[in-house]
């Protein structure tokens, strides 16, 4: 059996390893592949009958040049970037990858807060150029600094993530309200379920981990800032195209909003014209809370999972059934 991976280096950078799924065959890693161009992806997939991808689109096209695919295997939890309706008139199943990445990005949605709060990063550089040393106080601080206790965080999508991201919060002190379509004993144990509307009134944080649909695209939107309280903080670790970057860029520099922790902004990576890079106090980071080595370790597990039950005739995380 042969086996393609598209784009394999940002899961596995060489802290991981493939033997996994090269037990099931002939095995080709390429570390990155392009996303615009078809024909390269067309002369990669070749005559492979497994197909891994991350962030390399499989479309129509593709699907009708590789006749031989029998599986693709999406290395992430999104799987956007496959014709799924496609792939399901070929009689191909694509998996995704589930829940792998919980604790990672619940951490890392507070950890976006914990620096805007502190500007801890900010404060460390500028001890080591001397400003301390040089101080006529035996403290600085060149930011407000937060304390999150008795504050209230409004989490927009309450799965997994979301209440993990919760727990944490909850265990800072903080009030959790929660949106979600579906609703959950767990969910009712860590928060309060809520109205989008009074989320909004009443956060203090707002955090986004609800997955991208058309009823959640623009979600964050001069309409819906307008109905937050002055001075709130945005957090976005889920899909960048949650927020609609004019707008939250224009309520940063006026000051309703007091700042932004993001992870991901709508075109990854980010453009040099992206309103966000000049927003004040706004922090970007490169699309990187699913990253830590324990996560990724998880997403090869359940990828060579995923494989074995295609193999066993019995596929588990299918998308396009």
């Amino acid at each position: 059996m042969k086996i393609v991976v598209l784009d394999g280096y940002t899961l596995n950078p060489g802290d991981l390893d493939w033997q996994g799924i090269k037990n099931f065959g002939d095995l080709t890693v390429y570390e990155r592949s392009s996303l615009t161009d078809e024909n390269e992806i067309i002369s990669r997939i070749g005559n492979a009958q497994i197909v891994f991808t991350n962030k390399t689109p499989i479309r129509k096209n593709t699907l009708n040049a590789c006749s031989n695919i029998k599986f693709i295997a999406v290395l992430a939890t999104g799987y956007d970037i496959v014709d799924i309706d496609v792939a399901r008139e070929r009689g191909i199943p694509v998996s995704n990858i589930p829940t792998y990445g919980t604790a990672s990005v619940g951490q890392f949605a507070i950890a976006l807060l914990l620096e805007i709060c502190h500007h801890i990063g900010h404060h460390n550089k500028a001890v080591h150029e001397g400003r301390w040393e040089s101080s006529p106080d035996w403290c600085f601080w060149d930011y407000p600094l937060i304390e999150l206790d008795e504050k209230t965080i409004g989490i927009i999508g309450f799965g997994k993530i979301g209440q993990k991201t919760g727990v944490i919060a909850r265990a800072l002190g903080m009030t959790i309200l929660a949106n979600d379509t579906v609703q959950n004993e767990t969910g009712r144990e860590i928060g309060t379920y809520v109205e989008l509307d009074e989320l909004f009134e009443k956060s203090d944080i707002i955090a986004l981990h609800c997955p991208l649909l058309p009823s959640t695209k623009g979600i964050i939107n001069k309409d819906t800032i307008s109905k937050m309280k002055d001075g709130v903080i945005i957090l976005n670790n889920s899909r960048g195209p949650l927020v609609v970057e004019q707008d939250l860029a224009d309520a940063l520099n006026d000051g309703k909003i007091y700042a932004a922790g993001l992870d991901v902004v709508s075109t990854e990576p980010i453009k040099g014209d992206n309103p966000l890079l000049k927003a004040k106090n706004c922090i970007i980071t490169p699309h990187i809370s699913w990253a830590p080595r324990e996560s990724r370790k998880r997403l090869m597990d359940i990828a060579v999972h995923n494989l074995t039950k295609f193999v066993e005739g019995s596929p588990v995380n299918v998308v396009n059934k």
